[in-house]
């Protein structure tokens, strides 16, 4: 490429930004890890509810400052996906998003050479802030699909709770994606999700875009759907549009034109993500504290968001049905198509957001 990596990767080298890079990769979903928080806050009022609301899906404000009504769960088993997490609750959103998934999932199969998903964090019930993990999927539009793949049986609740995740980087270099974990098949399953129209983002970590930017000669229209973005390693993170007529959605502008392979990336690649802030000017007055979120933060109709009537049962509510939401069992799944890329490593521990540096 043709923005100076290396000589980023030598400056990097030579400054000690071990307490910087600790303080300030609060960038994106990472960010939003903290302390259990308050009843009265919004986290902790969204984050109480388990069922969503009746009535019409309908996305409400932004990403990371919203709720959602209607929201459907993403059955825990398909032929070609599995959910995860799931003592989290947060396998609900928007029905577009759902559709989405499950197309992801059997077109990764067909002309991806990937068997099967595995599904992360969607959003809560009603969506809003959660108690950690992310600063967006709040409207139901946002969902994390692991770069593990699918295995060839069904998996145990206690396996879905405790499976380690996989992190493509190279633990002994600087955002360096590890030849031994990547495969063309990961990139094939990404450019295969950022074809989708309805699709505005993909998150995944710079490194991973950079391999991308170095690697994809197919078609690279859809390139620029991938945004650079730690804390994104071992998932990407699939944003959708709002849906055609959500009049109380706000949508996010739109990706510039381009491949995103110029500077905008080689600047993940310098000191600049961790400078510590400027130190105030002689006699001005300290910033206040961050204060948590309160539901009056919110766009004002996520108050009666929270009051409104529930449905009857997480089945009555699941995307395809009752007869979709069948119950997890350990019986092995359809087998599904083999990697196309060989046996992959074993999977390592969960993976730490801090690049190394050398």
């Amino acid at each position: 490429m043709a923005f100076g990596f290396a000589q980023a990767f030598r400056t990097f080298g030579k400054l000690t930004l071990a307490g910087a890079i600790g303080a300030s990769l609060a960038a994106g979903d990472v960010g939003a890890q903290q302390k259990t928080p308050s009843p009265g806050s919004a986290k902790g009022q969204f984050g109480a509810v388990s069922l969503p609301t009746q009535g019409p899906a309908q996305p409400i404000g932004f990403y990371a400052k919203g709720c959602m009504t209607g929201a459907v769960a993403l059955p825990t088993d398909g032929p070609t996906w599995e959910a995860m997490r799931l003592s989290r609750n947060r396998r609900w959103g928007n029905p577009a998003m759902i559709a989405l998934l499950e197309r992801l999932s059997e077109d990764a199969v067909k002309y991806a050479g990937w068997p099967g998903i595995l599904v992360g964090d969607i959003a809560q019930p009603r969506g809003g802030p959660m108690f950690n993990g992310h600063a967006s999927h709040q409207i139901g539009l946002d969902a994390d699909v692991w770069f593990t793949p699918m295995p060839a049986r069904r998996m145990t609740a206690e396996e879905r709770e405790n499976l380690p995740f996989t992190t493509m980087l190279q633990k002994d270099k600087f955002l360096t994606v590890d030849p031994k974990v990547w495969t063309q098949s990961r990139a094939r399953l990404l450019m295969l999700a950022a074809s989708y129209p309805e699709v505005e983002r993909i998150f995944v970590n710079p490194a991973i875009k950079k391999k991308m930017c170095d690697t994809w000669t197919g078609d690279r229209t859809n390139l620029g759907k991938l945004r650079p973005e730690y804390g994104h390693d071992s998932h990407f993170h699939i944003r959708i549009k709002c849906p055609p007529g959500a009049k109380g959605c706000t949508p996010q502008a739109p990706v510039v034109a381009g491949d995103g392979c110029d500077k905008s990336l080689a600047w993940w690649f310098t000191p600049a993500p961790w400078a510590p802030p400027k130190p105030p000017k002689p006699g001005a007055k300290p910033p206040k504290p961050p204060r948590e979120m309160m539901v009056s933060d919110l766009p004002k109709a996520c108050a009666a968001v929270l009051d409104a009537a529930s449905v009857a049962s997480m089945q009555a509510a699941t995307y395809g049905g009752p007869s979709a939401a069948s119950a997890l069992t350990s019986a092995p799944a359809a087998a599904p198509a083999a990697d196309a890329d060989g046996t992959l490593p074993d999977v390592g521990p969960v993976p730490n957001d801090k690049p190394a540096i050398q």
